[in-house]
């Protein structure tokens, strides 16, 4: 990747509100299938920042998959 790219991820994110939401149906299917989680917008942040990018802006669709857009730094 080059120094300025561009990351797209493809990802369902889990509201930080305590609500009833379809992201966390896909979190509990993960941690009982793979060991996997999902993560909140925040904790992409983090992931990404540590791994050398910037989150820029998470673009939500129709569907329980967001865009979530980051740069490398």
């Amino acid at each position: 990747m080059s120094q300025h790219g561009t990351l797209l991820l493809f990802e369902t994110i889990i509201p930080t509100e305590n609500a009833s939401s379809f992201s966390k149906l896909f979190d509990l299917n993960m941690l009982v299938m793979t060991g996997g989680r999902e993560r909140t917008e925040e904790e992409y942040q983090v992931l990404l920042q540590k791994a050398g990018f910037q989150l820029t802006q998470v673009i939500p669709t129709p569907s329980p998959i967001s865009v979530i857009e980051a740069l490398k730094i």
